[in-house]
């Protein structure tokens, strides 16, 4: 394309002219899998953007959407996105009483619902908002006024020509996903994300060959840039995974190049190649590793032996294709964002034959600020920022030199929070700088290093800071720990609440004699999460460490409200349940550590 888009309608006629006949979208259907192509899918666009016409919807207005991943979200994301309107996108995990809120916060006239529970759900709160005109079943039939068959159906008879809005027209709401309070919607604009689109497409080589395997929400920003639009414009096609169930029989079968995943995907990849490897004979096992590090040092430069090219070779051929297989046989890209990945399974995953890179990047910079690439990556950062992208580091008295909160300046800055011009004043100054809150490095090769969120970071009684984050994001690692939270503000130390992956613990317990029933008060089992905790803790500074830990078998979820959607720890809720139990572990009688019973 020899001209850049300055908004979503030229971005999707651009990439729909010059690949009309590709496939884009796929989902799964009765016999296998069905594509619409490009063209077909800007003509049902314009049919819709008929339909949302005729509800007396233009530019400006706020369509919702609650809904999981599938055709019709993005059909529907971008006939409002031609029609000039904004789209405003949420979670089906979500409560009614948060979407109630979104939906009063941005005075949406309509809103699309993926079923008829959440439909049904929708009509009910319906009354109290004055502006909501109209709920969209997209699952309803041609009978029902209202349905999304109804509107493409009247569209068809009343076609709508596509706005060109002006790149500082507001093309989103991404509401933020509210750890510390209520969400706040970031707008961004049609010139935020379509700078962000070519500003990726610059650096990353993808064509019209590659395909992605979309399972992350498209209502967060990293899923809807980074596995559609990303790829949308450079002729590539995306497959819809339906259920995280079938994740792998979906990779074996639309076998992506391109997989946009968090740390959580990738470390289960990484445990469960070790574990089969585990039951392997030991022959096998000492190929694999001695071929698995023979390419860690081929990617980093150096020069293999003889006897250590044999042993990759061999390996590569006999047992890492075997994995890559498994992922569909063509899988290249590993992409990981939402938080740090572990360097070991970051070059366990690469050494396989499937490069991982990391990126990083917020829902108020349209996501992705810097990433690595093929050609241009440094394990264990998130890569360099992307082209026409300012970043500086403001140092604060309590850093370590050289460190501070990463500060970004760019075309992909958001407009600022809906209705929150105080929020606004805070995160953006008057030069541009976006205030992310997030505290990092850049070394002397320009390569950002993320540390941690500055909100989360707390001071221990001895003066040293903390950011908790990533500890526990090395911890989770263990297979037998299935989340956890680390506390120690104003403490003499750490200590920890780990839930227990249930399952690991119980074939663990049950392979050496014990019982499986009240795990968290087992000794063994308190041992082996000490060992634990000690093995994936030990690279990190040691009052930073845990020194004493409770247990529970009740897991964050979304629906306790201890995460958010996107499944990022609401702290706050953690704490109001387990606080008293985590203070106790600091009592003089610290050696008999209480336990969180089910």
């Amino acid at each position: 394309m020899s001209q850049q888009p300055s908004n979503l309608t030229e971005l999707l006629e651009q990439s729909c002219g010059a690949f009309a006949s590709r496939p884009l979208f796929g989902e799964r259907a009765r016999s296998g899998w069905a594509w619409v192509t490009y063209a077909e899918f800007q003509r049902r666009v314009d049919e819709l953007r008929g339909g949302f016409a005729s509800l007396g919807l233009g530019p400006g207005d706020r369509i919702g959407i609650v809904a999981d991943n599938c055709l019709q979200w993005m059909l529907a994301s971008f006939a409002t996105y031609t029609l000039g309107a904004i789209f405003v996108p949420m979670y089906t995990a979500q409560s009614a009483r948060e979407w109630e809120f979104i939906l009063r916060d941005c005075d949406a006239q309509a809103v699309l619902a993926g079923n008829a529970r959440i439909g049904a759900e929708l009509e009910a709160i319906r009354p109290r908002l004055g502006s909501l005109r109209a709920v969209v079943d997209l699952q309803g039939s041609e009978q029902q006024p209202h349905s999304f068959t109804a509107l493409v159906r009247r569209g068809l008879a009343e076609p709508r020509s596509a706005e060109t809005p002006a790149a500082d027209t507001p093309a989103t709401f991404i509401y933020t996903s509210g750890t510390t309070g209520q969400p706040k919607g970031v707008v961004l604009s049609h010139g935020n994300i379509v700078s962000e689109v070519v500003a990726v497409r610059r650096v990353f080589p993808l064509t019209e060959e590659d395909r992605s395997l979309a399972f992350l929400p498209w209502a967060h920003a990293l899923g809807q840039v980074g596995e559609v639009l990303s790829v949308l414009s450079m002729g590539g096609s995306v497959a819809i995974n339906d259920d995280l169930s079938r994740l792998l029989d979906n990779l074996r079968e639309v076998r992506p190049t391109l997989l946009v995943g968090v740390p959580r995907v990738y470390n289960r990849l990484h445990d469960g190649v070790r574990r089969q490897l585990g039951a392997r004979p030991a022959a096998v096992q000492r190929l694999f590793n001695e071929g698995l590090s023979a390419a860690m040092d081929r990617s980093r430069g150096q020069t293999l032996g003889l006897w250590r090219s044999l042993a990759w070779a061999a390996a590569d051929r006999l047992l890492f294709a075997r994995v890559r297989d498994k992922l569909g046989g063509r899988l290249r890209y590993a992409i990981c964002g939402s938080a740090a990945l572990s360097q070991e399974v970051a070059e366990f995953i690469s050494g396989l034959g499937i490069l991982v890179l990391e990126g990083y990047g917020l829902t108020e910079t349209s996501p992705v600020i810097s990433i690595n690439t093929p050609s241009d990556h440094r394990m264990g950062s998130v890569g360099r920022p992307l082209p026409g992208i300012e970043l500086r580091i403001e140092p604060d008295s309590n850093d370590e030199p050289g460190t501070g909160e990463i500060l970004v300046r760019g075309p992909i800055v958001m407009q600022g929070y809906h209705r929150r011009p105080d929020e606004t004043r805070a995160a953006l100054c008057s030069a541009g700088w976006l205030h992310t809150g997030d505290k990092g490095r850049i070394d002397t090769d320009g390569y950002l290093y993320v540390c941690g969120r500055l909100k989360e970071q707390y001071k221990l009684e001895n003066g040293k800071y903390v950011a908790p984050g990533p500890l526990e994001e090395q911890l989770k690692r263990s297979p037998f720990i299935g989340n956890v939270l680390v506390y120690g503000a104003n403490r003499p130390h750490n200590v920890a609440l780990v839930v227990l992956d249930e399952p690991a613990v119980t074939e663990w317990a049950r392979a050496r004699g014990l019982t499986s029933a009240k795990l968290t008060e087992q000794e063994p089992v308190r041992e082996l999460i000490a060992g634990e905790l000690r093995q994936y803790a030990s690279g990190f500074k040691s009052y930073e460490r845990p020194q004493g830990f409770i247990m529970t078998l009740d897991d964050f979820s979304i629906d306790n409200g201890m995460l958010t959607p996107t499944l990022k720890l609401k702290r706050r809720n953690v704490l109001a349940k387990y606080e008293s139990a985590l203070v106790a572990l600091y009592a003089p009688s610290g050696s008999a550590l209480p336990h969180e019973r089910r």
